[in-house]
């Protein structure tokens, strides 16, 4: 599985270690990607993704997973997300 959140796109990054004597060694930093059930209120159905919690505090902050969606331009949205915001299209025209 990748190092990487389905909503923000964050992924590892690389830097150093610096010790009081100032030698650097390479070390990486991961993101804090957390295992979530996202519940989509309109498609009435959960959605399993790895996501950072930032991105879980700023879909909670939207108003919700379908909130977040609406909100967020398709070019915007990553490529996992992109069908499940095209369903909430389809079904919010629909009715």
């Amino acid at each position: 599985m990748a190092r990487r959140c389905s909503v923000t796109g964050k992924g590892v990054m690389t830097g150093n270690n610096v010790s009081h004597a100032n030698n650097k060694s390479r070390r990486r930093f991961l993101p804090n990607l957390q295992p979530m059930s996202l519940y989509s209120e309109t498609l009435n159905k959960t959605v399993r993704m790895r996501i950072t919690t930032a991105a879980a505090r700023t879909i909670e902050h939207k108003g919700g997973l379908d909130a977040f969606l609406k909100s967020t331009s398709a070019s915007d949205v990553p490529s996992e997300l992109r069908s499940l915001k095209k369903q909430l299209d389809k079904v919010s025209i629909e009715v």
